[in-house]
């Protein structure tokens, strides 16, 4: 079946069962868990395989579409990067495989008044270059995130919305941490993000700490090539059972077809974004297999709101009507996707279930152009080159389908991810690209987390600003969590879908290529936990 042509049932056959029904999980311990007091330990856990021994020798390799962009877990944006730092380095709360909070590093959270919340440290924790964990490391983590005179000025700040400050519980083993107003999802956001890193060692090394790691996670860092690979050994000490991965190694690819090949012929053991077109290969080969799950993130091309043709509302709803999208997700990702035409997909805290992708008719976009007074615009498209599945491919696409109308030019340029990541995390929305493809995905599941950082006058991603969105998602974060949030969220996601700050492109399939040597699952965040791998 190597050189059929897949739908996306056949796809989904080929990649399991499971992935055929899958849904993208609701995130419990956002939600109704938020506000309870999380109190006990998380236990020992064993090493995959269930037996609790951690073989001698059991070496795996990872490849991506891109290398990290730095080893400083604070000073990122990329889920590439992330999947390498988080094999090291941990947080106060994570997520299991199905969303659900868990504990890490605190062994209990508490909301203690409106804005304030505690978190109880974990006892017993050493970092990997010595020293034991304490809470003034964590409150350091905190505010190294959300304080940029702390050391950096992190582009993961919105990260942690509406947390303004963290500091040390006097005479207990605890940190407080502070909010501006009750910021109803935040232990959702500890769940996600912030690292904690080990206060002396990271101002010690200050400037190093981009290419050295020192964290209580259970591989320790052994070697880093910059673009080349990252090393990892497993953490003997670490504070639950050793992993049963003895040595980790993460290498890149950024085509497809090279990854693939790398796989089957065992050169590696885990894959991201195999297509379509390369999974028959994968699944017929004896030695690997397919591992696919709908994933939190979304694909969608940005329209600076500040520059011409992109200010007119119009000229911005005319590049959604001339797409047309079912084509794109039938004929480019072989229906391997779903349609989206808000930032918030299914499941998710705040999707508006009214709210539709935009049809296709070219006419009227025609007419809306014209309307604009952008007739005759040439615009490019920005898009990386092997971080998504079929990025280039989408955009492509896009482009071409705009050159269909008769007022409009489009043309593509293809981007190294890490150096477009870069122009879009500087904090400087002028050195963004003016019409770009990128990605995002949404670990919390909760529209705020995409709304914020993307779609607000301050967001540290942002490519539009609206007086009445700024309004409206300030009011939401002021909610306790619940009904009347919910509907506040629905209303920005309306406001944002006629707006049309981007073209709505397509909710994205995580599809990895894996040797059959391994025993793994692949998670709807896109997190690869080397933690939870083991021999077969």
């Amino acid at each position: 079946m190597p050189g059929e042509r897949m739908n996306r049932r056949t796809y989904l056959k080929f990649a399991g069962g499971a992935a055929a029904t899958a849904t993208v999980a609701g995130c419990t311990g956002g939600d109704g868990n938020q506000n309870q007091n999380q109190t006990g330990t998380t236990g020992t856990t064993t090493s995959g395989d269930g037996t609790g021994k951690t073989p001698e020798n059991f070496p795996v390799t990872i490849t991506q579409g891109q290398m990290p962009s730095t080893l400083d877990p604070h000073n990122h944006r990329e889920t590439t990067t992330d999947n390498v730092v988080l094999q090291a380095y941990e947080g106060l709360l994570s997520r299991d495989a199905k969303g659900k909070i868990v504990q890490k590093l605190a062994t209990k959270y508490e909301r203690v008044e409106k804005g304030t919340v505690k978190f109880t440290i974990r006892e017993g924790v050493k970092f990997h270059q010595g020293g034991n964990l304490t809470p003034d490391d964590v409150a350091y983590s905190i505010n190294r995130v959300v304080k940029p005179k702390t050391g950096i000025e992190s582009p993961q700040s919105d990260q942690l919305s509406g947390v303004t400050g963290a500091e040390v519980v006097d005479g207990e083993r605890a940190v407080r941490v502070n909010s501006d107003g009750i910021n109803p999802i935040v232990f959702s956001l500890f769940a996600s993000y912030c690292d904690i890193v080990q206060k002396s060692w990271v101002e010690s090394n200050n400037n190093n700490i981009a290419k050295k790691i020192n964290g209580t996670g259970p591989f320790k860092l052994q070697n880093y090539r910059e673009d080349v690979s990252v090393v990892f050994t497993r953490n003997e000490n670490y504070w639950q059972d050793p992993a049963a991965v003895s040595k980790l190694t993460f290498k890149a690819a950024k085509s497809s077809s090279t990854r693939v090949n790398q796989l089957i012929n065992g050169e590696t053991d885990i894959v991201v974004n195999v297509p379509p077109q390369d999974a028959g290969r994968v699944k017929s080969s004896q030695n690997t297999r397919l591992a696919a799950v709908p994933s939190t993130r979304i694909i969608y091309n940005a329209m600076r709101y500040d520059v011409e043709p992109f200010s007119s509302p119009k000229f911005r709803r005319a590049m959604n009507l001339a797409i047309d999208l079912q084509s794109i997700i039938k004929n480019v990702l072989s229906g391997f996707a779903d349609q989206t035409g808000q930032p918030t997909l299914k499941n998710f805290t705040g999707y508006n279930s009214n709210v539709k992708p935009y049809p296709t008719n070219k006419q009227k976009a025609e007419r809306l152009v014209e309307e604009s007074g952008h007739a005759g615009a040439t615009i490019k498209l920005h898009t990386p080159v092997g971080r998504y599945l079929k990025d280039v491919e989408i955009a492509q696409a896009v482009a071409e389908q705009i050159n269909q109308l008769k007022n409009v030019n489009c043309s593509v340029q293809q981007r190294d991810f890490n150096a477009l990541a870069g122009q879009l995390t500087d904090g400087n929305l002028k050195s963004s690209p003016k019409f770009y493809l990128i990605g995002w995905g949404n670990a919390t599941f909760d529209a705020s987390q995409t709304i914020i950082p993307l779609l607000t006058t301050d967001g540290a991603l942002t490519s539009y600003s609206n007086e009445q969105v700024d309004k409206l998602m300030s009011e939401a974060q002021s909610m306790p969590d619940g009904n009347k949030r919910n509907a506040k969220l629905k209303e920005v996601n309306k406001l944002i879908h006629d707006q049309a700050p981007w073209i709505f492109l397509n909710q994205q399939y995580s599809v990895y290529g894996v040797s059959q040597r391994l025993q793994w699952k692949a998670r709807t965040d896109e997190r690869i936990e080397a933690y939870d791998i083991s021999a077969k």
